[in-house]
C-alpha cells in the first residue's frame, strides 16, 4: 500500500467487503456524510459501502430498474466544493470511459446527477483489488504476474484505441475476479497530488506509478500508462516498489534519476526475460518503453509464452497420441514419429534466439544430405509443399536439407505445435525417400 504518511491523494475504487482503505483518514470523504446502508439514491437503493477515496465513496447497490447490482460511486461534496472545474471533467471523462467495453476493463453504465449527488454506476466485481491479492500474498510469482499484466495490458490497449489515458493506474485501481481475471477501474478520472515539495500542484497520478517526464511537465500519455504498468508489474514480481522514498518528492527524484534494485536482484529466480521486460517498461526515455498498451501486451504476451515450460507445450500437443514419443535435450525437445508404412522421422522444437518481444518456436526435421545432385529436385519438391518450407542448415559443419516452420513463440498453443509437427514430419519424411530412397531421420 502506498505509505500513509505521504501528503497524497488517492482514489480507490473498489475495496474488500467492509474493509476501509487505511489511506482515506485524511481525505475530504472523512468529514462528508456518508450515505447510510439501504439510503435510496435516485433508482439506486445502496447495500453496503465498499471503499471510499479522495473522490467519493462507493457503495454495492441495486439499480432497481434492471434488478442488479452495481457499484455506484458517489462524489465527495467537499471535493466538488473545492474543485470548480471536477464536474465538468467527471462527467466528459465519465462518458469517455463509457464507450469502453472489454474484458479487462470495469464498465462504465451511467453518469448522473440526483438532488446534490453526483454519482458514477458502474459494473460490480465481485473479486478484490490487485493491491489486496500483494498484500496479502506478496509476490505472486513469474506466470500470474506476466499473466496479469497481460491482461492489464490489454485493457490499456482498448482504452488507448479511443485516445483515453487511464493516468492513475496501480493496483489500487485493478479489480480481480474470483476467476483471476484482471480489470481496470477508473479509467480517464484523474487525480490531483499535492505537496510542497513537488515542481507542480497540478501533477495528476499517485507518485509511485508516475512516469519521469509528468515530474518534468509532460502530457500523460499510452507510454506513461506503460509506465505505471511496469510499476505494476515490478510490485506483482517482487511484493515492493521499485521507486522508493520518505517523501515524494524523494520518490520523485528516485524516478527521475530511474533509481531502482533490478527484480532479478531481489529475487533471482526471476526468468531474464521478465527482468528484461520489466526495465523496457521502467525505462526513464519513453520513446524506449513499448509505445502503448497494445505494444506491452505483446511484449509481455510473448514472455509468457517462454515462461511456459516448453516441455509442458509438448506435453498437451502429444499426450495420448500414439505413434510418438517425446524425449527434451536441454533446450530442445525431439519428437519421434512412426507413420502407417513403418518408416519414421524425427522433428525438433526450440526456441530461436530472438529477444523476448520477437522470439520464435521453431519446428524442423532433418531429409537428407544436401549435396548438389538434389538441388534441382529439391527445388522442385519445395514448391509443392504446403506447409514449412525446405532450407539448408548447417549440422556439425555439414550441409543438409531441412524441413522447417516457426510460429511466434508467446502465442503458440499446443494444436499448432501437434499438427505442425505431424506435417514438418511427413514432408521431410517424404522429400528424404523421393531424394534418396533411404529411411536414416
Amino acid at each position: 500500500m502506498v505509505d500513509s504518511d505521504l501528503p497524497l491523494e488517492s482514489d480507490t475504487l473498489l475495496m474488500p467487503h467492509g474493509i476501509e482503505d487505511p489511506r482515506s483518514s485524511n481525505v475530504d470523504i472523512a468529514v462528508d456524510t456518508l450515505l447510510l446502508d439501504g439510503q435510496q439514491i435516485h433508482i439506486y437503493q445502496c447495500e453496503k459501502l465498499l471503499g471510499r477515496g479522495g473522490m467519493g465513496a462507493v457503495y454495492l447497490a441495486r439499480n432497481q430498474l434492471l434488478h442488479r447490482y452495481c457499484a455506484l460511486k458517489v462524489l465527495s461534496p467537499k471535493r466538488i466544493s473545492r474543485d470548480f472545474d471536477y464536474i465538468s471533467r467527471f462527467e466528459n471523462e465519465g462518458r469517455a470511459a463509457a464507450a469502453l467495453v472489454h474484458p479487462n476493463i470495469v464498465t462504465t453504465h451511467a453518469i448522473g446527477r440526483y438532488d446534490d449527488h453526483h454519482f458514477l454506476e458502474m459494473e460490480y466485481v465481485s473479486g478484490s483489488s490487485l493491491q489486496n491479492e500483494i498484500d496479502n500474498h506478496g509476490e505472486l510469482g513469474p506466470i500470474r504476474s506476466t499473466a496479469m499484466a497481460v491482461g492489464i495490458a490489454n485493457g490499456l490497449a482498448a482504452a488507448h484505441r479511443y485516445g483515453i489515458v487511464h493516468r492513475d493506474l496501480k493496483p489500487d485501481n485493478v479489480m480481480v475476479t474470483p476467476a483471476g481475471t484482471p480489470k481496470i477501474a477508473d479509467f480517464g478520472l484523474a487525480k490531483r497530488i499535492l505537496g510542497d515539495d513537488l515542481p507542480s500542484s497540478n501533477l495528476a497520478g499517485t507518485p509511485y506509478f508516475m512516469a519521469p517526464e509528468l515530474f518534468e511537465g509532460a502530457a500523460a500519455s499510452p507510454a506513461s500508462d506503460v509506465f505505471a504498468l511496469g510499476v505494476c508489474y515490478y510490485l506483482m514480481l517482487t511484493g515492493a516498489f521499485p521507486f522508493e522514498g520518505s517523501s515524494i518528492g524523494s520518490v520523485m527524484n528516485a524516478i527521475l534519476a530511474s533509481n531502482y534494485v533490478s527484480v532479478r536482484r531481489r529475487n533471482p529466480e526471476i526468468p531474464l526475460d521478465v527482468a528484461e521486460c520489466v526495465s523496457m517498461m521502467l525505462s526513464a526515455n519513453p520513446d524506449n518503453r513499448p509505445r502503448d498498451g497494445a505494444s506491452a501486451s505483446q511484449l509481455l504476451q510473448a514472455v509468457l509464452g517462454n515462461a511456459q515450460d516448453l516441455d509442458v507445450l509438448v506435453y498437451d500437443a502429444f499426450h495420448g497420441i500414439p505413434g510418438i514419443t517425446w524425449t527434451s535435450e536441454g533446450a530442445r525437445c525431439r519428437i519421434e514419429l512412426t507413420f502407417r508404412n513403418n518408416r519414421r522421422q524425427t522433428v525438433f522444437i526450440e526456441n530461436s534466439d530472438h529477444g523476448a518481444g520477437d522470439r520464435l518456436l521453431m519446428i524442423y526435421s532433418t531429409c537428407c544430405g544436401a549435396t548438389r545432385d538434389f538441388y534441382e529436385e529439391a527445388l522442385r519438391l519445395n514448391a509443392v509443399v504446403k506447409h514449412g518450407g525446405l532450407a539448408i542448415r548447417d549440422i556439425d559443419g555439414v550441409p543438409y536439407f531441412v524441413m522447417i516452420d516457426t510460429y511466434p513463440r508467446a502465442t503458440v498453443s499446443g494444436e499448432e505445435i501437434r499438427r505442425s509437427v505431424l506435417e514438418i514430419g511427413a514432408n521431410a519424411d517424404n522429400i528424404e525417400n523421393q531424394l534418396t530412397g533411404k529411411d536414416v531421420n
